[in-house]
């Protein structure tokens, strides 16, 4: 079932949201105290250090020797890797990676297995996987965060459930943006774009019949690409 919305950003517009969402998280981050860097993030079992130094380490994916035997540590499975990987690159100085974060922010490098559609959408979600529990504001641009919210309506396993949103009509109320058919959900984009990822901290800014539902479908465990 896809999503029906206005024009999705096109390569260019995609990294040039990237680069200026990498440079607003980097912001937020040079300000923190280091009690702040190990608060709990949205993203689940993640602190703000090791969502920080997943978005720096996106520019600078694993030789795949380290991602072989970070493979072997993990059995095989894809949210265990990743957050392996994750949390041992958060044992990182904070300036170093506030720096990372600064001089790589136009980098186009690809982690393997994904593409720039995700790379779009998980850099924004994990910006405000930062940005929220600590009380600042990252803006997502409306047009960006529709792209996002497309792209993750789209992808299943290994990341979530595939049928998570199955039953529900979301509709955005700041862009023509649309997905799914059945009860009716509606709210900001951004909002809605933290909920089909996993976050029930969207939860608060949608209306619609289909809300106490929805909460009960994804308040559960996250995928480590979505947190």
């Amino acid at each position: 079932m896809s999503a029906n919305t206005s024009p999705l950003l096109d390569r260019e517009a995609s990294w040039r949201v990237i680069e200026q969402q990498r440079l607003a998280i980097a912001d937020v981050l040079a300000e923190l105290t280091p009690a702040e860097w190990e608060l709990p993030s949205l993203c689940a079992r993640w602190r703000i250090r090791d969502v920080a130094a997943h978005i720096a380490l996106t520019p600078h994916p694993p030789s795949l020797g380290a991602l072989f035997v970070a493979g072997l540590r993990a059995n095989g499975n894809y949210n265990r890797l990743i957050d392996d990987l994750t949390v041992r690159a958060a044992e990182r100085p904070p300036a170093e990676l506030v720096g990372m974060l600064r001089t790589h922010a136009s980098s186009r490098k690809l982690p393997g297995p994904t593409n720039y559609r995700n790379i779009l959408f998980d850099t924004m979600v994990h910006g405000q996987d930062i940005a929220i529990p600590l009380g600042r504001t990252i803006e997502l641009p409306v047009d960006a965060a529709a792209t996002g919210a497309t792209t993750a309506t789209e992808i299943g396993w290994p990341v979530w459930k595939k049928h998570r949103l199955d039953g529900f009509a979301l509709r955005a109320t700041d862009i023509d943006w649309s997905y799914g058919a059945g009860i009716d959900v509606r709210g900001p984009i951004a909002a809605l774009l933290l909920v089909v990822t996993g976050r029930p901290a969207g939860l608060a800014q949608l209306t619609g019949d289909g809300v106490p539902a929805l909460a009960r479908r994804t308040g559960g465990p996250l995928g480590a690409l979505g947190g």
